[in-house]
């Protein structure tokens, strides 16, 4: 494949997964709107349907667990508009229950779709963002990818294991033109709650993981961020020249990593006797 150079592009390529629902529908409606080029993906593209007869619209029928099916989309792109400047790495989805609750099936497909799709989108998409010399990564991260609290065990292992490929990524691929940023909305008004797999339940969590439930399920509307505004964050961030490596959105997110950021320090801290103790 060749690689159109950068100057010639007046506006970017965007590939998008987890195109067709949420922030990621978002991002690819605000790519559109403004003039850009999308390779969208997503195992069910249809409900792009009404967008589809745009040019600078390329959706693809693609399941990020399947790394030829990847690879084999990342090329329709490259071969449509010369060029990947964005690659949105937003397909995901939620597992709620307890750590213990959480079926070994349950948690490996979890990471299945979170961590090993995305190595598989970055494993197509990173040579031709080194042939080009640019390019920017988004990682659908989250809040819990800095904090967690009962309930969210398996959701934030993935977001975890997300954070740290990504900060190794980001010091990898930066010297090579490259940009990573990691996105952190918290709860946002999307389907993602209601495409929530449960784990089996056991009573004993009853009183932390149901209680955490019940919470999350009362919350007013307001308690919830607009997809729109996420994906308009989102954007900003890839305009800028010097974009975050962490990108907190939402007001609450951005109040609980800081709070849990302030814990491990308060930790850290309190505790630096015992790990002097250790050197010789």
């Amino acid at each position: 494949m060749t690689y159109t150079n950068s100057s010639t592009i007046p506006r970017r390529t965007w590939l998008i997964t987890g195109a067709t629902s949420g922030i990621g529908r978002q991002l690819t409606q605000q790519a559109l709107d403004a003039g850009e080029s999308v390779a969208a993906l997503a195992r069910d593209t249809r409900p792009l349907v009404g967008v589809d007869d745009n040019p600078r619209l390329l959706a693809i029928d693609t399941d990020v667990r399947d790394a030829a099916s990847v690879q084999a989309a990342v090329e329709g792109a490259v071969t449509r508009f010369g060029r990947i400047d964005v690659v949105a790495n937003n397909a995901g989805y939620g597992l709620f229950g307890a750590v213990e609750e959480a079926t070994d099936a349950q948690a490996r497909a979890i990471f299945d779709t979170n961590v090993f799709g995305v190595l598989n989108v970055l494993r197509a998409t990173l040579p031709v963002l080194r042939a080009q010399g640019a390019g920017h990564i988004l990682q659908g991260s989250s809040v819990y990818g800095q904090s967690a609290h009962p309930g969210v065990g398996l959701l934030a292992a993935t977001k975890y294991a997300l954070e740290g490929l990504s900060d190794a990524l980001a010091a990898e691929v930066g010297p090579l033109g490259i940009k990573v940023t990691l996105v952190q909305p918290g709860l946002t008004a999307t389907a993602f709650l209601d495409n929530l797999e449960f784990a089996p339940t056991d009573e004993d969590y009853d009183d932390t993981v149901r209680k955490v439930l019940n919470t999350i399920s009362a919350l007013p509307p307001q308690s919830f961020s607009d997809a729109a505004r996420i994906a308009a964050g989102i954007r900003l961030a890839v305009q800028s020249d010097h974009p975050p490596l962490r990108l907190a959105l939402g007001t609450v997110s951005a109040t609980d990593m800081r709070g849990a950021l302030q814990g491990r320090l308060a930790d850290l801290d309190s505790w630096t006797e015992a790990a002097s103790a250790v050197d010789a």
